[in-house]
């Protein structure tokens, strides 16, 4: 499949890998995906990132990714959920990062990860850049863009899904923008 990515898409895909060694992370998953698209400032991606005026807001992203990688990659629904079953996600974490240290339920390898070379990739990024086949292949592209690799990220459900639209970036949105159908609207 990788064969079918543009330039663009493989230098986002090479920039999650990137990421997630730089954050220690012994995986690559969607977060480091979505990291790499926020750092990139060519391809049809980055415009429509752009359009959707979250150019100016890529460290309230990190900071929401952060959050949610401290909850151990819960969204901010999962959270609100459990809430209402009673059950306090804060107050866990509060009492995991007490005992075991900041960033307990991070999944960040920091002390022990691997240092550098071949990082995985999680089963959620494996199935991201399969929804980013199908995204190019329902618009009958023959390549795979990186624009297809941020339509993936939102229409799966999950942090960075949540984050994006918590920025106002969505599904529709991006697909507004990209393709010329209807007014693109920041939220």
């Amino acid at each position: 499949m990788f064969e079918r990515f543009t330039k663009d898409a493989r230098a986002v895909v090479k920039g999650a890998v990137e990421q997630a060694e730089g954050m220690g992370a012994g995986r690559v998953g969607a977060e480091h995906l979505l990291l790499a698209l926020l750092d990139r400032e060519a391809g049809r991606a980055s415009f429509a990132l752009a359009a959707l005026g979250l150019g100016g807001r890529r460290d309230a992203v990190r900071a929401a990714l952060g959050r949610a990688r401290r909850r151990g990659g819960l969204t901010q629904a999962e959270t609100d959920a459990l809430a209402g079953l009673g059950i306090d996600v804060p107050g866990i974490v509060a009492r995991v990062e007490e005992v075991h240290g900041a960033g307990a339920l991070s999944g960040d390898r920091r002390g022990g990860g691997r240092r550098s070379g071949h990082r995985p990739f999680e089963r959620e990024a494996k199935d991201l850049l399969t929804g980013a086949l199908r995204a190019a292949t329902a618009r009958q592209d023959r390549h795979i863009g990186d624009e297809h690799i941020l339509l993936a990220l939102t229409a799966r459900p999950g942090v960075p899904a949540e984050v994006l639209a918590d920025h106002g970036v969505t599904y529709e949105s991006v697909t507004r923008v990209l393709y010329g159908v209807g007014e693109a609207k920041a939220g």
